[in-house]
């Protein structure tokens, strides 16, 4: 039978093969892991539907496949008794070397190119499309002499060029870093993009902080300032709705959400990803911290399920223990807003008319501004900083 890579979550139209866990010619069990794959959400592993013998796989790790794209054929004996039969090669493993030379040494169109592997990577290095080069070499060989006439350098020139690209390392372009890259991307070239930036005296959170600190730790979680500033977000989101909405481009509307999913920006080893703590409002401030501190684990560890990462309605990024002033994040497409929270450091400020030392930070929110204008961003910052700096008002989310 042929395998479809499946649906594999809301909004997954593509996966890319990660690792194969089975071989051609394996015998397997049904449910047995097939292969992982990574969607644009979370690494999955995919079982076999049934038992059976692997007799071709058809997408190579590292290809992007797209939902329902046929990714390996399984033989049908359910049983998964008696010997391989002998298969084609593998999609992407046919021999490369074979040309049809023509009048000349040139290739005949479609015919694969031939080279050595270091001319290849020579015709990288000077950025020459290597099909396009007329061979004359032995049966139409490309050499090195012609990638250097097709680039237009002389001889010295381009052999400068290939003793500097030695000291250079290509990192290949895929994973989680791919899959960033193309919603960062989606993200900036689809939204009118905005970032209003003011500063929250955080004195008295410093100081609730360290209050709680300790029932916190009795409840097995580490309470850092995220789960304050959760808290302290959540009424301004029900004050300012559209902040926690989203544009439904297709039926021209603007979906107002009266649930408050909040998307937590994370730094793995493998990249950034964006898990969800689900119904935030209903939650107090320890169980969100637990929620934070589970997930962080799980990212870090490659963990996630496609429920840790789906439905943020609003995201938040910290970059306070990274250090500088502020940044301008971008907004976690569908949604039309994301905050951003920084460094806490001491600083001067005038208060009643003398200069004290307080505790203060740079909150960013950047926004869509063809949903949401800059006086509504700008109240709903002023709300966000209002509590935060109010013990009263923070206490009353908190507990």
């Amino acid at each position: 039978m042929d395998f479809v890579l499946p649906d594999i979550g809301e909004g997954v139209a593509e996966g890319e093969i990660l690792k194969w866990l089975v071989k051609e010619g394996e015998k397997v069990a049904e449910d047995h892991p097939l292969v992982e794959v990574m969607t644009d959400k979370v690494n999955v592993q995919i079982p076999s539907p049934k038992a059976g013998i692997i007799t071709r796989i058809m997408a190579k790790e590292g290809e992007v496949v797209k939902v329902g794209q046929v990714i390996v054929v399984i033989d049908g004996d359910e049983q998964g008794q008696g010997a391989p039969k002998r298969q084609p090669a593998p999609r992407g493993t046919e021999q490369t070397h074979s040309v049809t030379p023509t009048a000349g040494g040139q290739q005949s169109q479609g015919a694969s190119v031939l080279a050595t592997p270091a001319t290849r990577k020579l015709a990288r290095e000077l950025g020459v499309d290597i099909s396009g080069v007329r061979g004359t070499g032995q049966m139409g060989r490309i050499t090195e002499e012609d990638l250097r006439k097709a680039a237009g350098h002389g001889p010295q020139v381009a052999t400068a060029l290939h003793r500097s690209a030695q000291n250079e390392e290509r990192v290949p372009l895929r994973g989680v870093r791919k899959l960033v890259a193309e919603h960062m991307s989606r993200s900036i070239h689809t939204t009118a993009q905005v970032t209003h930036v003011d500063e929250v005296d955080m004195t008295e959170l410093v100081l609730l902080r360290e209050a709680f600190k300790g029932s916190a730790e009795k409840r097995g979680v580490k309470l850092t300032f995220l789960p304050l500033m959760i808290k302290a977000v959540i009424p301004a989101l029900k004050e300012f709705p559209y902040v926690n909405s989203s544009l439904d481009e297709q039926s021209g509307e603007i979906v107002l959400k009266k649930y408050y999913n909040i998307g937590i920006a994370t730094d793995t080893a493998n990249g950034l990803v964006v898990p969800v703590i689900k119904d935030a409002d209903r939650k107090d401030v320890f169980a969100i911290a637990g929620e934070v501190q589970r997930l962080a684990a799980k990212a870090r560890d490659g963990q996630l399920e496609l429920e840790d990462v789906h439905g943020s309605t609003f995201t938040m990024t910290n970059q306070g223990s990274v250090g500088g002033l502020f940044a301008t994040p971008i907004i976690n497409y569908p949604e039309v807003a994301i905050l951003g929270t920084h460094r806490i450091s001491k600083r001067p400020v005038v208060r009643d008319g003398k200069i004290e030392v307080r505790d203060v930070m740079y909150v960013s929110l950047s926004f869509d501004h063809r949903v949401i204008d800059g006086a509504y961003a700008a109240r709903f910052v002023n709300r966000v900083v209002e509590i935060a700096q109010d013990p009263k008002l923070l206490l009353s989310e908190i507990l």
